[in-house]
């Protein structure tokens, strides 16, 4: 298990643009396929994006391609989340996850074996 604190949330208005960081204080974290997940109230965490191990591969779900940009920067331990043209539809719960044995660029929540806390962005209309 992976360490993960996830920072960079809070209120914006539609439209407007946010940036979410998850760091890890373990080194373990370069061997890590890495991803965003969501929770909307009262769903089940919905994939948002994913990236592997050397930042050369990402995949988005179609609700935020385009929109969004998910990065890491293994010499600092960190991964982010650029979120741009903000929707109230996207307020949620964000965690950022590890996979420590990465195999695919992965989709499903299962596949990953470190979360973060969470952290909540709410975008108002």
């Amino acid at each position: 298990q992976v360490q993960l604190v996830e920072s960079g949330g809070g209120l914006v208005q539609a439209g407007d643009s946010l940036r979410l960081t998850c760091t890890s204080s373990e080194s373990a974290f370069s061997n890590c396929g890495m991803a965003w997940f969501r929770q909307l109230l009262g769903q089940g965490r919905e994939f948002v994006a994913a990236i592997d191990i050397s930042g050369s591969e990402t995949r988005y779900a179609d609700s935020v391609k385009g929109r969004f940009t998910i990065s890491r920067d293994n010499g600092k331990n960190t991964m982010y989340l650029q979120m741009n043209s903000l929707k109230p539809e996207d307020t949620a719960i964000y965690y950022c996850a590890c996979d420590l044995l990465p195999v695919v660029v992965g989709t499903f929540a299962r596949l990953y074996d470190s979360w973060g806390q969470g952290i909540q962005v709410t975008v108002s209309s």
